[in-house]
């Protein structure tokens, strides 16, 4: 696949330990944004991004000048990257009142069991400043043994360390937010899982120092793949962005 040879010219990208989802790999939505971010902003397209194995941490990684793909030494395929249409998706579930999502916060399950405690996005044990720090509680319950249609939701005020320089925090960080909320709508403490595909969109970038709340909903769940939205609203229930995600339980 020509594809995937490095060509002259073609830069390099490091996934710092600070932005690790599981222990050992970078945070599945943070990584995705590093090759969506070439692709479009905030306003433009939506970016589908599939993740081939674990990003790796502190590693320089090839990122095609055409931004559709990353790879390690060896032209190991990382992930790979298209811009696609959600136009006529909807939007998953229905916007959430800061209130309700900050009293569902004091729910959120990975508060008394995570099996990633350290992640960027949704780790309890990564302190102000240092994560992003989204904790989903369940606000309207689903149906079933899988909870199918379970909606779960937090507040995020994105701090000065997210700064892009223009009091708005860039698209990989937003990704990073969009991602983990959406696994939290599973049975994540029961049935671990890490992201396999997002596809996002960001139509206005968050503001730093702002309310904004984040959803996950739960669509379905196929043997080992787990299927997602997330979304993303200011204070006034404004959709900022939205995503979909397949997720892949881990073999026990």
């Amino acid at each position: 696949m020509s594809h995937l040879t490095p060509v002259d010219g073609d830069p390099l990208v490091t996934i710092g330990t600070a932005h690790n989802g599981p222990d050992g790999s970078g945070n599945g939505g943070y990584s995705a944004g590093l090759l969506a971010e070439r692709l479009t902003t905030p306003g433009g397209p939506a970016v589908e991004v599939t993740l081939r194995t674990p990003p790796p941490l502190e590693t320089p990684l090839t990122l095609a000048t055409d931004g559709t793909t990353l790879t390690m030494s060896g032209r190991q395929l990382v992930a790979e990257a298209r811009t696609v249409d959600l136009t006529d998706e909807a939007v998953p579930g229905e916007p959430v009142d800061p209130a309700t999502a900050q009293n569902a916060e004091q729910h959120y399950p990975g508060h008394s069991g995570h099996p990633f405690p350290r992640c960027y996005s949704c780790g309890p044990e990564r302190g102000p400043g240092d994560g992003l720090r989204l904790f989903p509680g369940t606000v309207s319950p689903g149906h079933g043994s899988d909870n199918i249609g379970n909606t779960v939701a937090c507040t995020w005020t994105p701090g000065p360390e997210l700064d892009d320089g223009t009091g708005r925090v860039d698209l990989r960080r937003t990704w990073a937010a969009l991602d983990c909320p959406g696994g939290w709508s599973s049975d994540i403490q029961g049935r671990p899982i890490v992201l396999g595909r997002m596809t996002a969109q960001i139509t206005a970038s968050p503001r730093i120092a702002h309310t904004h709340v984040v959803t996950g909903h739960l669509h379905a769940v196929e043997g080992r793949k787990v299927l997602t939205g997330s979304a993303l609203h200011d204070a006034d229930g404004r959709l900022l962005a939205r995503a979909r995600a397949t997720w892949i339980a881990l073999q026990r």
